[in-house]
């Protein structure tokens, strides 16, 4: 039998086996793209980063928390040590465990990809913690009696997630912030980008687990993340962490009445925008990821505010984790890097590292072997929530080797920036010659696309469009675009295809200081697109989205970068 480090290595392998069968296949008349077969090779090889998780055993808190540690049920305590463990998704957007014995594969490699876990703790069949995921295109999957192996029978046989239901691409963040009603099973929360929570109470019926939603919250759009913990304060009813985007962290208690769910929000303190993720502990405590990858564990006093902080990883241990299950952030996928070009026919990729930096170029292919090349990176145009690759030849574009179809040389620029209409596809937006640009609607599976919907004229006013998700704080796709003069403006996305966008507003001037604009994704793992920028010395600068369509302070992470004609 594979140890969970041997069966990570048998599934990479299969699917990069798999991958380039695939793309073997004539995807034209032409015969097969070489640029999509050494692109989908790059992708993998996951680079297994060793965890640790350290916390407190229940009982040893400080004063003031025993009660809190008593009443907080567990949400994911996957091996039944008593102790809170992680289920995490790295930057390959693989699932994985984190208990005192080490890391372990989660779920089936086959899976859907899951752009969001949410454990629940045991639901009232069998002793170990049910555990949700949230797919790309909104799909609800449960998982039961999940181990630190996922959800398997007793010859550790993987078993496949159980459908719960569709449409849940609807909320930007989803959560379970406990028991919220005293019947001793925890409940989930979805929150829409309009700031509403709507709460599902669990049923106890695994094959029905969750009831019909019932609003109970407004407001909470303010908020970046949301972190449900269990039992902060003792009374039995689930709580919930609250941060701002300035950093505030507010502590709101359940009351137990569905009416009123939780009480007024309790301060707690500023700069917890130090961290990039925020994640239930654990006994009513707090865990946070700062932005090198490391974990502190923050213990509960037993009303809402927190003892001072102690280790809970290794330095750096947790710098490949992408989302946390239970984490408050709004999850991000689609794009994990960037591609640059150098005028000779060079390609190489830049993948992110989650800790604001891109990891040290890879060549994709031999040197110069891709002159003449139209070659571009898009966000997910599948079910992978990995970047893909566009090409454009005589006219005729591909994704990551499918052809699309013809006529796509009339367009001047086009933009994969994720999923514009709402249904957790990725679209594209196109510019043509004119100025017009059109919507091209995905199909979800990167082999097709809608009949283009025009979007208006006047883009020709702008020398740079890009877009890798959201950068205004409601998890819904924007789009950026930069004037000659070099201001830089947001469209905000609205998630409805017949009006994608609202109108623009401007983010900032000095823009034209960088001769490439990009956007690479999320850079530190905190549910936000970034954006980097190389001026005319090769220096490479990135700026943090800290919401809504604000940037932090430039950081030098690089230089050389004048090597490259197009960076993408």
């Amino acid at each position: 039998m594979f140890s969970g480090r041997g069966r990570r290595v048998a599934a990479c392998t299969a699917l990069a086996l798999s991958a380039g069968m695939l793309l073997a296949t004539p995807a034209s008349a032409d015969g097969s793209d070489p640029a999509a077969r050494a692109f989908a090779e790059q992708k993998q090889a996951p680079k297994a980063t060793p965890k640790s998780l350290s916390l407190p055993q229940a009982g040893t808190a400080r004063a003031g928390a025993q009660a809190a540690e008593d009443s907080s049920s567990l949400l994911s305590d996957l091996d039944g040590d008593g102790q809170e463990d992680l289920i995490y998704r790295d930057t390959f957007g693989y699932l994985n465990s984190v208990t005192v014995d080490g890391v372990s594969p989660f779920g089936k490699f086959d899976a859907p990809f899951a752009k969001d876990v949410i454990p629940v703790g045991d639901q009232g069949e069998g002793s170990l913690p049910e555990v949700f995921t949230v797919s790309l295109t909104g799909t609800l999957t449960l998982y039961k009696d999940a181990s630190e192996y996922g959800s398997v029978d007793s010859e550790f046989n993987q078993r496949a997630g159980v459908f719960v239901g569709n449409g849940w691409q609807t909320y930007n963040k989803v959560f379970s912030p406990g028991d919220v009603n005293g019947d001793g099973r925890a409940d989930v929360i979805g929150r829409t980008p309009a700031g509403q929570l709507y709460l599902y109470l669990g049923t106890g019926d695994l094959s029905k687990p969750l009831s019909g939603r019932t609003l109970v919250g407004t407001g909470w759009g303010k908020f970046d993340q949301l972190v449900g913990l269990g039992d902060g304060n003792g009374d039995g009813f689930g709580d919930v962490y609250a941060r701002d985007t300035a950093g505030q962290l507010y502590f709101y208690a359940g009351t137990g009445d569905t009416s009123r769910l939780f009480a007024p929000a309790k301060a707690i303190g500023g700069g917890w925008n130090t961290f990039t993720q925020l994640v239930a502990g654990g006994h009513g405590g707090l865990l946070a990821r700062d932005l090198g990858g490391t974990l502190y564990y923050y213990a509960p006093k037993g009303d809402g505010t927190l003892v001072a902080r102690v280790p809970a990883s290794e330095k750096a241990a947790w710098a490949d984790a992408a989302q946390i299950g239970n984490s408050g952030t709004n999850p991000y996928s689609g794009r994990d890097g960037v591609h640059a070009f150098t005028s000779g026919g060079s390609w190489y990729w830049y993948k992110n590292t989650t800790t604001g930096l891109l990891e040290p170029r890879d060549p994709v292919g031999s040197a110069n072997e891709w002159a003449g090349y139209n070659l571009f990176g898009l966000s997910s145009m599948n079910d992978d929530g990995a970047s893909d690759l566009g090409h454009i030849s005589y006219g005729y574009f591909f994704v990551d080797g499918e052809e699309i179809g013809g006529g796509w040389g009339a367009y001047t620029a086009i933009v994969g920036p994720g999923d514009l209409t709402g249904d957790g596809k990725g679209d594209l937006v196109a510019r043509d010659k004119n100025g017009t640009l059109w919507l091209y609607k995905g199909n979800g599976a990167g082999t097709g696309f809608a009949t283009r919907v025009s979007l208006g004229g006047g883009w020709n006013a702008f020398n740079k469009i890009i877009g890798a998700g959201d950068y205004t704080g409601d998890g819904l796709t924007d789009l950026l675009a930069r004037t000659t003069d070099g201001s830089l403006y947001v469209y905000p996305g609205t998630g409805n295809a017949s009006a994608p966008f609202r109108a623009r507003s401007l983010v900032g001037t000095g823009w034209n200081t960088y001769k490439q604009l990009a956007s690479p994704g999320d850079l530190n793992a905190d549910g936000k697109a970034d954006i980097i920028g190389v001026n005319s010395a090769g220096e490479l600068y990135r700026y943090f989205n800290t919401s809504p369509a604000r940037f932090a302070p430039k950081a030098k992470i690089g230089t050389g970068y004048q090597a490259y004609n197009k960076i993408n």
